[in-house]
């Protein structure tokens, strides 16, 4: 998820063309029969095949493709110094396990029926949110690339009882986007992109809703980051889930989504804030990331260890 800035006029329409030019290249359609094949053989897999496919995939991006490993393996040092060579590695296989299992379940839970995937992924205090939501307030959950998030976004709705909304960054292919668009609205989600932030929360002044915000990436806008440290290190963080939760004084709870086994998650609600409109800038960003970084050390392989994620540096004499 990235807050961007709105576009108007000149250069709204500009991108547009841009767009639309771009998706009408055959391999751009191309792409999107490709990416419906896999979804039409893997709804035919049942799991207990699905997860040996898992397993090459993983064979593959670890020894032979090498997807990203440097990166990996970069990420693991910094943010484990203590660790040994032989445990950097241990982790760094794991999280490539967990990204495999991440995409076989993610390609497969698009034709999975929402009974299934509510089994496979439970919430289990709702009550936290739904206590808000039933005062009349919004709320915004912030949540974490750990784990399954794709099923989250299918699978949690049903478990609240206002809107949910969740942020996300629109696919730049078109056909694929819509498409992911529809079957992720399939448990009563609604999608909002990036670009409509401000316009949701506005409206949600009048009808409250449960704002659903992954913010573990890197900020689309670095001149707006709240640079907190996250494991050891100076980083930039989005500034949008702070920025709007001090705005409108809106409670916020972090989803923490833990494996039960393979194919089965939980999402266990935590409390961060009940009033961010009283705290200090940057504490609400610190708390969160504090907050990952709790559980990201229990089991480190489940995190998105490939993105990265400390490639910008503050300027000091900027500030």
């Amino acid at each position: 998820m990235r807050i961007l800035k709105k576009a108007y006029g000149h250069s709204q329409k500009k991108e547009s063309r841009i767009l639309n030019n771009h998706n009408s290249a055959p391999l751009v359609k191309i792409l999107y029969y490709l990416f419906r094949l896999s979804l039409s053989l893997l709804k035919i897999v049942p799991f207990i095949f699905l997860y040996g496919i898992s397993d090459l995939i993983c064979f593959l991006m670890y020894y032979i493709i090498r997807y990203r490993k440097d990166v990996v393996l970069n990420n693991l040092k910094c943010s484990f110094p203590e660790k040994s060579e032989v445990d950097i590695k241990k982790v760094a296989k794991g999280f490539y396990r967990n990204l495999s299992d991440i995409l076989v379940e993610s390609i497969k839970g698009y034709s999975m029926s929402q009974e299934k995937l509510t089994k496979r992924y439970k919430v289990n205090n709702s009550e936290i949110v739904n206590k808000y939501l039933g005062e009349g307030k919004t709320v915004i959950a912030l949540a974490s690339h750990y784990c399954n998030w794709e099923w989250g976004i299918e699978a949690v709705a049903p478990s609240f009882m206002n809107r949910v909304l969740a942020l996300y960054q629109p696919v730049k292919n078109t056909y694929i986007d819509k498409y992911l668009s529809e079957k992720r609205k399939k448990g009563g989600m609604s999608l909002v992109p990036v670009f409509e932030t401000r316009k949701s929360f506005e409206e949600a002044e009048e009808n409250p809703a449960l704002f659903i915000m992954a913010a573990d990436q890197n900020p689309g806008n670095v001149e707006k980051a709240i640079w907190v440290n996250f494991l050891g290190r100076d980083t930039a963080c989005l500034y949008g889930p702070e920025y709007y939760a001090r705005k409108y004084d809106i409670p916020l709870v972090y989803f923490n989504v833990q494996r039960e086994k393979r194919g089965y998650y939980n999402l266990i609600i935590k409390e961060i804030c009940k009033h961010p409109a009283t705290t200090e800038p940057g504490y609400i960003t610190q708390l969160y990331m504090n907050t990952l970084v709790s559980i990201i050390r229990e089991k480190p392989e489940n995190w998105l260890w490939s993105h990265k994620r400390w490639k910008h540096k503050r300027n000091i004499e900027n500030e």
